[in-house]
């Protein structure tokens, strides 16, 4: 029987190039074969049920991570709850500490992005949650719906990398197309919505942090 990878020592640049070719459920079966604690983040933003069906297919209890920023539209709250049910996700949502900081960025609204008040912004609603996530669930693999053609960032990564904590990340469907992701929705018959807003990305070209603070 081969031996379970240690996903923490895990040479990065020899792997991803023997995944370079594999399919996304290729990816995320060797994902199950060697990580001992997954998980799996998720923004429900449009076309995520992709991501969320191709995983929970091949680890059905898979823990997913949502950090509901207090921004979202009460169509993605709707969108969140639909595919919970349709998918049995095991979702767990993390939200910003109610304190007075939180309360003064919330009361001033949202600011101009590329400013140090979008950067406290960004940190209190989202990032600082998020830490309070991988926390909790100490991953060994985070599972991400991140594509190449989405940020010029995200081009620059393989199908595996590392996060600033260390963490080993997979992008199944990196190299996927929006239309594949559209194609992939329709043939297995999944909801989605087009309707979404993210305060702390504003422009779809742009990152919070998220994947390069974290």
């Amino acid at each position: 029987m081969q031996p379970i990878l240690s996903l923490q020592s895990l040479d990065v640049d020899a792997y991803n190039h023997q995944l370079q070719h594999k399919s996304p459920t290729d990816i995320i079966e060797w994902v199950a074969k060697h990580a001992n604690s997954p998980v799996l983040t998720t923004n429900f933003r449009p076309q995520t049920a992709a991501i969320l069906h191709l995983v929970t297919q091949i680890i059905p209890d898979i823990p997913v991570l949502w950090i509901d920023t207090g921004y979202n539209l009460d169509t993605t709250l709707e969108f969140a709850q639909t595919l919970t049910k349709q998918l049995h996700l095991n979702l767990h949502v993390f939200h910003p500490d109610q304190n007075d900081t939180l309360k003064r960025i919330m009361g001033a609204g949202i600011p101009p992005i590329d400013t140090p008040a979008h950067d406290e912004f960004t940190q209190v609603i989202k990032l600082d949650p998020f830490k309070k996530a991988l926390a909790a669930f100490k991953p060994d693999a985070w599972l991400t719906g991140l594509r190449a053609e989405q940020t010029e960032f995200r081009q620059s990564l393989g199908t595996l990398s590392r996060s600033a904590q260390g963490i080993l990340k997979v992008a199944p469907i990196l190299h996927w197309s929006k239309q594949q992701q559209l194609d992939y929705i329709a043939a297995h018959n999944l909801p989605d919505e087009l309707r979404y807003f993210d305060p702390t990305k504003a422009e779809e070209n742009r990152e919070c942090g998220l994947h390069t603070q974290l």
